[in-house]
């Protein structure tokens, strides 16, 4: 699998991943310095094969860039964290 980055689309309030099979994506709300991650998405063909934790980790890595905190709503994104301890200080 390559690694493909993870962007910031600010307008639709989402991060985005370009997969072989099309666009992955993480929904989120943002409240002050609080972004809650309430949907995680990939294309099905490519379910159960990493690009979920990669999508996951660099929106993690973003909002850490943007000084944020972090709220997994999304039970995806909750079991990404609980499983990375090195992103275990972004939780609000």
């Amino acid at each position: 699998m390559k690694l493909a980055p993870v962007r910031h689309n600010s307008a639709q309030h989402r991060f985005e991943m370009d997969t072989p099979a099309g666009l992955a994506v993480a929904d989120y709300r943002r409240e002050g310095d609080v972004m809650t991650i309430y949907h995680t998405e990939v294309p099905p063909p490519l379910r159960g094969q990493g690009y979920g934790v990669q999508l996951v980790r660099g929106t993690l890595d973003l909002i850490r860039q943007l000084n944020l905190k972090v709220v997994p709503q999304c039970w995806f994104a909750r079991e990404v964290l609980t499983r990375h301890p090195e992103y275990h200080d972004l939780s609000a």
